[in-house]
């Protein structure tokens, strides 16, 4: 078994990894994950926590377990309820921002006396404001340094100590509050983007109302078993899966699908957990238990899209494991050469290097991918758009084709009438409903449902037979009657009129049901499946975002797909396509693009599973969770235009902020040549870039309302 501990105070990508392999040395330690982006912990209950702790402890983090001590991953906000404070180290982010306000004070307290205090006066007084703002730092740099671990830390001790040694004082105390106030902010863009998150968990309910002989017991909802009832009143959130077993309401199915609109549900109709109940009393009967429920999967795999790494976020940490012993290098040859070569005087161009050290930390580039990461999958979680970690949302704003199954993902998999032809207007619909209205047949579902929408009147057939592959016989008032495709009907002689209306149908792709007697066509039916109302603007919305091929494949009749390819408007169509073929025409495709493949999770799963990008629709079906990359929890496409802008802002976002710290760095660099670089204003360009990038990052939560 494992656990899920709360870790908070952790303070940059690459020391959360140093972290954790230290934790996998422990015994039991081995399967350790430690998380930046999700804050958590998860690890073998057999460990040691008690070393866990010393070793979070060491880098300045704190550990938290959670309520019930369960590896429940819903119970991480459980926790989290009561603590929203960011630690670094030294305690809440309250304790932080007032040792720093009172550092800064003493700062400028002593530069403003400075002119009538003794330097025995004043440096203590420097030093003790440079202990209250950076003594974590300072520790952690001189433990890593003893390790010969040059990371941040380490970089800012060696800055410090190098400029106390050569009596800089005022700067050294300058950069060890603004590497203060980096760390905070640093620390709260990234807790800000978690919160972001976490308020996704909230959804999850704690307990349900249990109806037990006749009798209410409040119950955890992990106590409840499949076809036990629950009594869920107005206001009250849906503990599980189910059916509704009595009442009627409307219930906001949000939490699940991003959906704000309320759904009607009454008695034999399926609901979700984490859904709103509205107004009426329900009874849910459970059929499933919580930890199988959609909004259970939705959350763990919220959780564990945190912890997956895109290969842009990957190249970063490993080109900061290399960038930074290059920095040390670039800050001894800055203080070695001029005093050597060029006779530069040695205390000048040690104020140089230390400069260079302090540019060379590597926080705004190891920042300018995680939050906006996390940002753009919690983003995308609120409107009820799943995706399944960091590397899928940059492979989704990267899409440049997109492949479409036609039946349930452009059209709506339900069979409608397209058109009639009539040649009998007193027997046509009276026979042909009084046959198919014993049928469960999608066909006739389709013909009743037309005939209701005429409201033409329905008699009772006699004597009905299935013909197999053509269609059925029956008798109504005494007549025989024949119901069905060409098959059915070949005992009748066509008239040329009928030929054509036949064959004009069938151009436009509908399948014919055909009602004739001993001797004549009273009629025909011609059945489409019908086109999703908001297919055609999604797909026009999907090309104006860039997207340059929209391709359909089905396996129906091209014919068909002719049809709904020019109704919808994708670029392109290929039909009569089987499984495999699908698989064939993605790969094809691939070969010219980053291709996606939208299907529902189901029949489409080879060809989901063969594209660059699997994206499945299912409004919480576990198929389709279970299978893509992406999941649309809505039964429609209409929000998936809105995922790839969010999924290409993320990835605009990125690439601006690794621009950006990579040239605010670049820039303070180039002021060492004419030996203009100070350490404040080394401290301000590191710090200005993470905080930028920072912010940037957090754009991506803001929504802009129509």
């Amino acid at each position: 078994m494992t656990l899920e501990l709360r870790v908070d105070g952790l303070t940059c990508p690459n020391c959360t990894s140093e972290l954790e392999q230290e934790i996998r040395l422990l015994e039991h330690g081995q399967s350790a994950k430690l998380s930046y982006n999700a804050g958590k912990l998860t690890v073998d209950e057999k460990v040691d926590l008690e070393k866990v702790r010393r070793i979070l402890r060491s880098d300045g983090a704190t550990l938290k377990k959670d309520r019930d001590g369960h590896a429940h991953f819903h119970d991480l906000n459980h926790d989290h309820d009561h603590d929203h404070n960011h630690a670094h180290g030294s305690g809440s982010t309250k304790r932080i921002i007032g040792l720093l306000s009172v550092s800064a004070l003493l700062y400028l307290g002593t530069m403003a006396t400075q002119a009538w205090l003794p330097p025995a006066a004043s440096i203590p007084l420097y030093v003790a404001a440079s202990l209250l703002s950076g003594y974590s730092t300072f520790w952690r740099g001189l433990k890593n340094l003893a390790k010969f671990k040059f990371n941040i830390d380490a970089l800012m001790t060696i800055a410090l100590v190098g400029a106390a040694s050569i009596g800089d004082w005022k700067e050294a105390t300058l950069v060890a509050i603004l590497f203060g106030l980096n760390e905070l902010l640093e620390g709260l863009g990234m807790e800000k983007a978690r919160k972001s998150m976490e308020t996704l968990l909230q959804v999850a309910p704690k307990e349900a109302v249990k109806l037990e002989d006749g009798l209410e017991k409040i119950v955890p909802i992990a106590s409840l078993e499949i076809g036990d009832t629950v009594i869920v009143r107005p206001g009250e959130k849906i503990p599980s899966d189910g059916t509704v077993a009595g009442g009627k309401s409307s219930v906001n199915e949000a939490a699940i699908t991003g959906e704000s609109l309320p759904v009607e549900k009454a008695a034999g109709e399926p609901v979700f957990g984490g859904s709103i109940n509205n107004e009426g009393v329900l009874q849910i009967r459970i059929g499933k238990a919580y930890e199988d429920s959609s909004l259970a999967k939705i959350l763990h795999l919220v959780q564990e899209a945190q912890e997956t790494k895109t290969p842009t976020e990957l190249f970063i940490n490993k080109f900061s494991k290399y960038y930074t012993p290059l920095i040390i290098l670039v800050a001894l040859l800055v203080l070695l050469i001029p005093p050597l070569l060029f006779g530069g005087d040695w205390q000048k161009w040690l104020y140089q290097g230390l400069a260079v050290l302090i540019v060379g930390c590597p926080c705004a580039l190891i920042l300018s991918s995680p939050i906006a990461i996390v940002s753009g999958i919690a983003r995308n979680a609120r409107n009820g758009i799943l995706v399944k970690g960091g590397v899928f949302l940059e492979q989704l704003g990267k899409l440049d084709t997109l492949a479409f199954d036609k039946t349930g993902t452009l059209t709506k998999g339900e069979p409608h009438v397209e058109k009639t032809v009539v040649y009998d207007k007193d027997r046509f619909f009276l026979v042909a409903g009084a046959i198919e209205k014993t049928s469960v047949h999608p066909l006739a579902k389709a013909v009743m449902k037309e005939i209701g929408r005429l409201g033409a009147a329905v008699g009772d057939a006699d004597k009905i037979h299935t013909l197999s592959g053509q269609g059925i016989t029956a008798t109504y008032e005494g007549r025989s009657y024949w119901l069905g495709n060409e098959k059915s009907i070949a005992h009748i002689n066509f008239m040329e009129e009928v030929r054509s209306a036949i064959q004009l149908l069938k151009d436009e792709g509908l399948t014919l049901v055909l009602l004739a007697d001993e001797s004549e066509v009273l009629g025909m039916f011609g059945i489409a499946d019908e086109i999703r109302a908001e297919s055609a603007d999604v797909i026009g919305e999907l090309h104006r975002s860039g997207i340059r091929r929209t391709v359909m494949l089905t396996g129906d009749h091209p014919k068909t797909a002719e049809k709904v390819a020019g109704a919808v408007g994708v670029s392109e169509y290929y039909g009569s396509l089987l499984p495999e073929d699908k698989v064939a025409k993605v790969k094809q495709l691939a070969a010219s693009g980053t291709v996606g493949m939208i299907g529902d999770g189901i029949n489409d799963a080879p060809a989901l599973a063969s594209a660059q990008l699997g994206i499945a629709m299912g409004k919480g079906t576990d198929s389709a969770i279970e299978t893509a990359d992406v999941v649309l929890m809505q039964d429609h496409l209409g929000k998936l235009p809105a995922a790839i802008r969010i999924a290409r802002r993320v990835n605009r976002i990125i690439r601006f902020n690794i621009g950006v710290a990579l040239g605010f760095k670049l820039i303070a660099l180039l002021l060492t040549i004419p030996g203009w670089l100070t350490l404040w204003i080394a401290i301000l360009s590191d710090m200005g870039a993470t905080i930028f990038v920072t912010l940037v990052s957090l754009t991506v939560l803001i929504e802009k309302r129509s």
